[in-house]
C-alpha cells in the first residue's frame, strides 16, 4: 500500500499536530524497526528534532501530536496521564453497535501481559449500514489497543482488525469497499496548550479529515451521509467553544 505524505494540521513554536497516514508506525521500536516512520518524516520536514507524546497504531490514520522540546513533551504527557486530553476516533465496526454507552472493561497492560489495567471508552453510534456501524469512540484512558479491544469486547470489532476482528466480516468489507487497512481514524484531539500558564489557559483543538480510503469505504457502505452529519456537528460545536 502506497503511503501518502505526512500533512501538518497545526504548528507553532512548541508543538505540531500531523495527519498520520495509515501504514506508518509513529516511531521505531524493537518490534517495529522500520526506517520510514512518522517521527522521522516530521523531523526531516521541520529540520529539527521532535519528541513523541502519544502513539497511533500502524493501521490507524489521523491526528498525532509531537512536541518540539523535551520540556513541552513532558508537560503534554502529564496532560495525557491526567485525563486532560479529549480524543474522538471514528471506527467502522461489525454489526449494529449500541446507540450510546460506556465500556468500563479492564484490558491487558501490554500485548500478552497477564496484568490488566482499568480502561474506559464512551461510544456513540453515528450510523448503520449493511452488517456494520460507524462508531465514534471517546477513550477516557489511554491503554494499549483500547478502542480495538473494547469494541471487540462488545462483539462489534473494527473492520480489518487482524488481531481482534472477524474473518468473514473483514473479507466482506475488503470485497465491498477495497479498504486494505484497519478502519480506525483519530478524528479529533483537544488538549491544554503546554506553553500557557493556568492564569491564561488555551485549548488546542485539531481535527484530522477522514482519510480518503476510509471515506470512500464509508460511502460505499451507505454511511457517507452519517459521516457528513457527524463532521458538521463537530464543526458547529467547535465554533461554539471558540465563541465562548
Amino acid at each position: 500500500m502506497a503511503v501518502p505524505p505526512v500533512v501538518f494540521l497545526f504548528r507553532d513554536e512548541s508543538l505540531v499536530v500531523v495527519d498520520k497516514p495509515a501504514g506508518l508506525v509513529c516511531h521505531r521500536t524493537e518490534l517495529a524497526p522500520d526506517r520510514d516512520v512518522v517521527m522521522t518524516r516530521v523531523r526531516d520536514a521541520l529540520g529539527a528534532y521532535v519528541y513523541p507524546v502519544h502513539r497511533l497504531d500502524r493501521g490507524t490514520s489521523g491526528a498525532l501530536v509531537f512536541a518540539l522540546s523535551p520540556a513541552i513533551a513532558a508537560r503534554l504527557r502529564v496532560a495525557f496521564d491526567e485525563g486532560r486530553v479529549a480524543k474522538t476516533y471514528l471506527a467502522l465496526a461489525r454489526g449494529h453497535a449500541p446507540e450510546r454507552g460506556t465500556v468500563d472493561y479492564a484490558i491487558p497492560k501490554a500485548e500478552d501481559s497477564p496484568v490488566r489495567v482499568a480502561a474506559i471508552t464512551e461510544i456513540e453510534r453515528v450510523g448503520t449500514g449493511d452488517h456494520c456501524s460507524l462508531v465514534a469512540a471517546h477513550p477516557k484512558t489511554g491503554r494499549y489497543h483500547q478502542i480495538r479491544r473494547h469494541l471487540a469486547h462488545l462483539r462489534h470489532p473494527i473492520a480489518l482488525d487482524s488481531n481482534y476482528g472477524t474473518g468473514w466480516f473483514n473479507r466482506h468489507i475488503r470485497a465491498r469497499t477495497g479498504l486494505a487497512r484497519l478502519a480506525l481514524h483519530a478524528f479529533e484531539i483537544t488538549f491544554p496548550h503546554p506553553a500557557c500558564g493556568e492564569d491564561e489557559p488555551r485549548a488546542v483543538r485539531v481535527r484530522a479529515p477522514v482519510a480518503a480510503d476510509l471515506r470512500a469505504a464509508l460511502v460505499a457502505l451507505d454511511l457517507g451521509d452519517a459521516l457528513a452529519a457527524f463532521e458538521a456537528r463537530g464543526a458547529e460545536s467547535g465554533r461554539e467553544r471558540s465563541e465562548a
